[in-house]
């Protein structure tokens, strides 16, 4: 730790003295009788007397008055008693001059027997004292206003500063109230403030406010004020001082940036173009400007795409098309605008260079003159409204050029300065930003719109057994394209398989997963694989493809992993009326019978498809002819207020009403139960079911010996013909014939013959295997082998599929 020579404070700056500091006193000892018997180098360096010309002698000479031996023998006892002793001395220096010490006599103690007193003394310095005509001079010529007002807060004083921040000479001041001075300048308040200061004496600083001056009464100014009492000898307020200072440029800099962090929340809250545009200019008026327009490149706005002309092969023109898409104004209707919402605009700013756009330069026209190469129209709304200044900002973002943002004051009469130009740019740059934001997703949304619309099917049919219709309604723009689908497969036997789904997370991924699964619960249900088994392999696909999806990186450039999806997959047998359903995480489906009964079966429930590990069961309801069967996805049951229970229920109530054609039903259910905008994609299969009557059924049980073949050969053949298909007797009887011949030869009793006539003429054949046929090709030395592959040619298609006794070789013919 370092210590300064003598004893002093390193912190103490060179030539300061520390009040409390006395180690450089003066200081000396004195005896009872006022000789001199020490002196320290601080008393030479006070009064100019070395040590020897001092010591021994009386200390009376050093004394610019004369002795008092009264005075001298008071201070004598009052040390004497402990209590010590300091005042004003004058003291004579060696060279004759004459100054003033504080002197302090601070002890008493004996030495050799003999009585004395420690004294010490510091030279008093002399304060700086301001003379009259310096003090008026620096309140007069004070960068901060300054006034005095009496009780009655009349004006009695005021400098040259606060003369010129009011614009009011000062003989027109004095003598009256701010209130008959500046009408509307807050006058109420700031009074109100200075009665405040009058009744309690607590000074009000810092007070705020905008308002104007004579000087400048076309602008805002804002001040602050601050007022402090006037308190004379007996402590009775006299008066109020006021302190006024000009801190406009620090109002203006904190307006402009409290404006721009609004602008955050009020801009771009929707990934919608023309709602941005829109906003930007509701957000400006009046703000900033009195008329704001945002006009935006055709590209941008994609109206190409939606049905506007393109332009003829030739040069290029020399002003970009821009279209108006967003306006607003201070007068309602915005009158001052030669184009409408939508309306094709090629407005460009003096000097009309379009080499703006690309450059992002901002144009401002402090004074905007009608003659200034106006176009007809537009320079008469400059003159009828009075547009007197103009801002120009490029829209631009992400080195892509969007379109042009003007704005114009009319009413207010001040023109745009720099400043001004500065706000418009960030708050142009935000807009932009945003617009860019919307365009692109609106792109990919699109796309993604397309992609789905793509795989979704483009015709549903259930054959005879269903009366089918759908409605398919993609997420609004806040929500994104998901990945729902739904589709109808005729499988054998006139069965009609329903599928509906909901793919995990929203945009082209969702929709691309969509396409996959669909894609394989097609092929699934072509193999005739019961609801649960088609499930559980579906399963097995939807972890495979996500395993895919996270491990090779694909979802590094944002796009969300293919994670899961729920399913419900039904099969409707038209001669049973029996349905067997299955369903991974997805909601139940609904049922409305003739009698207008709403019910919602609940097939046992699975987990959602790519957790894996879990088994999925089947259920199995009868449904009476006529009945109305739905499908759905939650969008629907969840789009209003997130409540299922309650969207059933809407759901139920909408379905049921009588008298409605499926296809009308089906699209004002989803208009009904789900009004608002949506967050997430709605899907709606309804179908109406029919059944297969007992005469389009013929079914003989089978002996499992080979001579029964001829006889259930010659009932199909009779059948056949009954039915009025006299063309398809042979076939059918060389078809039978293989097939039951396939059957009692390799299968297991029993073994049962139906033939079926529905949109096609089916021949069924069923046993008590489970073996599956092999199509196989003969050698020409072969005996057999051949009866399968003949069936195939014979029908239009053939298949197998098992059940829980054994399994059904099928083949199906088209009806003549």
């Amino acid at each position: 730790m370092n210590t300064a020579r003598n004893g002093s404070d390193p912190r103490t700056p060179p030539g300061a003295r520390d009040p409390f500091d006395a180690s450089s006193d003066a200081a000396g000892v004195l005896s009872g009788r006022g000789l001199v018997l020490g002196w320290t180098r601080g008393a030479e360096d006070l009064f100019g007397y070395p040590a020897a010309e001092v010591t021994g002698r009386s200390a009376a000479r050093l004394a610019a008055v004369p002795e008092d031996p009264v005075r001298v023998a008071g201070i004598a006892e009052r040390c004497r008693a402990g209590k010590g002793w300091s005042g004003l001395v004058p003291v004579r220096h060696r060279d004759g001059h004459r100054f003033e010490v504080d002197l302090r006599v601070s002890g008493v103690f004996r030495i050799h027997g003999d009585e004395c007193f420690l004294v010490s003394a510091r030279e008093r310095r002399q304060r700086w004292s301001m003379g009259e005509s310096v003090l008026d001079g620096f309140l007069t010529r004070s960068p901060v206003g300054m006034a005095v007002v009496d009780r009655q807060l009349r004006y009695v004083w005021l400098n040259d500063t606060l003369e010129r921040l009011g614009g009011v000479p000062r003989e027109q001041r004095l003598g009256r109230r701010l209130s008959e001075l500046l009408p509307g300048l807050r006058t109420d308040t700031l009074e109100g403030l200075m009665r405040k200061v009058l009744e309690t004496g607590i000074p009000v600083t810092d007070y705020e406010y905008v308002g104007w001056s004579w000087c400048d009464p076309h602008r805002r100014h804002a001040y602050s004020t601050s007022f402090f009492p006037l308190v004379d000898a007996d402590e009775s307020v006299t008066g109020v001082c006021c302190m006024v200072l000009d801190v406009t440029e620090r109002w203006n800099a904190r307006r402009l940036l409290s404006l721009v962090n609004e602008a955050g929340a009020s801009i771009g809250r929707t990934l919608d173009v023309m709602r941005t545009a829109q906003e930007l200019a509701d957000f400006t008026v009046p703000r900033l400007a009195d008329f704001v327009v945002v006009d935006l490149l055709e590209p941008v706005l994609g109206t190409a795409g939606q049905g506007a002309r393109p332009t003829g092969a030739g040069p290029a023109p020399a002003r970009p098309v821009l279209r108006r898409a967003g306006m607003s104004s201070v007068r309602e209707g915005c009158p001052e605008a030669v184009a409408r919402i939508g309306d094709r605009v090629d407005f460009l700013p003096p000097p009309h260079d379009p080499g703006m756009l690309i450059r992002g330069e901002p144009t401002l026209v402090p004074v905007l003159d009608p003659a200034d190469d106006l176009e007809p129209d537009r320079d008469g709304s400059v003159r009828e409204f009075g547009l007197h200044s103009l801002i120009s900002v490029p829209m631009r973002a992400r080195n892509t050029v969007l379109g042009l943002t003007t704005f114009v004051r009319s009413v207010n009469p001040v023109s745009f300065q720099p400043d001004d130009v500065l706000v418009a740019q960030e708050l142009v740059a935000r807009a932009a930003l945003c617009v860019d934001n919307a365009r692109r997703y609106s792109r990919e949304h699109m796309a993604a719109v397309t992609l789905q619309r793509s795989l979704l099917p483009h015709a549903l049919s259930g054959g005879t057994a269903l009366e089918v219709a759908s409605h398919y309604l993609p997420a609004g723009p806040a929500g994104g394209v998901g990945g729902d689908w739904f589709d109808v497969i005729p499988l054998s036997g006139a069965r009609v398989g329903l599928v509906v789904g909901d793919v995990v997370g929203h945009g082209i991924t969702a929709a691309a997963g969509m396409g996959r699964l669909r894609t394989a619960v097609q092929t699934l249900a072509d193999l005739e694989m019961p609801p649960d088994d088609l499930l559980a392999h579906l399963d097995d696909l939807v972890l495979r493809l996500s395993e895919e999806e996270t491990g090779d990186g694909a979802a590094d450039d944002g796009a969300s992993a293919f994670l899961g999806a729920t399913c419900l997959y039904a099969v409707y047998d038209p001669v049973t009326r029996r349905c067997t359903m299955a369903r991974a995480g997805h909601p139940p489906p609904v049922l409305v019978t003739p009698d207008g009964h709403v019910d919602f079966p609940t097939p046992p429930a699975g987990p959602p498809l790519g957790l894996g590990g879990i088994g999925f069961e089947t259920g199995e309801i009868e449904l009476p002819p006529d009945s109305l069967f739905g499908l759905y996805t939650d969008g629907l049951i969840a789009a209003a207020d997130r409540d299922v229970e309650a969207g059933m229920a809407r759901l139920g109530e909408a379905l049921a009403r009588p008298g409605t054609d499926l296809d009308t039903l089906c699209r004002t259910t989803v208009q009904r139960v789900a009004p608002g905008p949506r967050s997430d994609d709605i899907a709606l299969l309804l179908v109406r079911t029919h059944t297969v009557r007992p005469d389009q059924v013929a079914s003989w049980g089978v002996p499992a010996d080979p001579a029964a073949v001829a006889d259930v050969r010659t009932r199909a053949t009779r059948q056949v013909e009954a039915w009025g298909f006299g063309d398809l007797a042979v076939t059918t009887e060389l078809i039978v014939s293989e097939l039951v011949t396939n059957a009692i030869r390799y299968a297991a009793p029993p073994i049962r013959l139906r033939l079926l006539r529905d949109a096609r003429l089916t021949c069924e054949v069923s046993d008590g295997s489970s073996t599956a046929p092999r199509l196989r090709h003969a050698r020409s030395t072969d005996e057999g082998g051949r009866g399968l592959f003949l069936v195939a040619q014979l029908a239009h298609r053939w298949g197998a599929r098992y059940t829980p006794d054994g399994k059904i070789i099928w083949a199906e013919q088209e009806l003549p």
